[in-house]
């Protein structure tokens, strides 16, 4: 039997944890919690959550702090700020942190459960398809190169000139779904339902903002992209050579 998808909760309100618990459990998945930054970040290793939801303001370490911290250590699970209405004025603020998604408290219980599904959803597709794969030994993917940027795909990192881009895991589908066909254009609709499935309201203002953060990665010079590439009206890019 395959073990439960597994629900992390990282806050320092112990009466979050009790509802979301509730929550979290009637929808099926398996709860974790940690009460610091700190002490969730010493928890990842043991729990091994499939997602975690993240508050933003914690005495000591911050949400913001703990997502940059798991990213620098190369984790891509699905991280969820659960946010204050002040905590985050634009939300380039939560996506530079690393986040992949989040939901501003007080928030309705079957809004959050959507958006942990959707990550979810994503989450049991890369396992049915990583079995598939095992069961029919398929075609090794080879990496993309366009100039000094190579997408390598069965290694899920990004490389300019060498060196690996310390990309999310949002960006990085992005990148690689761009890199499956260099030079063809995707609507912002297109590259926003890969990321969240195709019932999903398109919010084109996310897809600008994690454009940016790709090209402060990638680029030069991000004013003048030489890889990820705009074109106006319709969606983006990835330079054909």
């Amino acid at each position: 039997m395959d073990k439960p998808i597994k629900v992390m909760l990282i806050d320092d309100d112990a009466g979050i944890h009790a509802s979301l618990r509730d929550v979290v459990e009637e929808a099926g998945y398996a709860f974790c919690g940690a009460l610091s930054g700190r002490e969730g970040l010493r928890l990842l290793d043991e729990e091994r959550p499939d997602l975690l939801l993240l508050d933003v303001m914690m005495p000591g370490l911050n949400g913001f702090d703990v997502c940059r911290q798991m990213r620098d250590e190369g984790r891509r699970i699905p991280v969820i700020f659960l946010t204050a209405k002040n905590d985050i004025v634009d939300k380039s603020t939560g996506f530079r942190a690393g986040a992949d998604d989040y939901v501003t408290k007080p928030f309705i219980a079957d809004e959050l459960l959507l958006r942990i599904e959707a990550h979810v959803r994503r989450h049991r597709d890369d396992i049915r398809h990583a079995r598939a794969d095992a069961d029919t030994a398929p075609v090794k993917r080879e990496p993309c190169r366009i100039g000094e940027l190579e997408v390598l795909f069965e290694q899920y990192e990004v490389r300019l000139r060498g060196n690996v881009v310390p990309l999310t895991a949002k960006e990085f589908e992005i990148l690689s779904l761009l890199a499956e066909s260099p030079g063809e254009v995707y609507t912002r609709r297109r590259i926003y339902e890969h990321l969240w499935g195709p019932a999903a309201e398109v919010d084109e203002n996310s897809i600008t903002v994690f454009m940016r953060k790709i090209r402060e990665k990638i680029e030069d010079n991000p004013s003048e992209p030489r890889y990820l590439q705009t074109v106006w009206r319709v969606g983006y890019k990835l330079a054909a050579e």
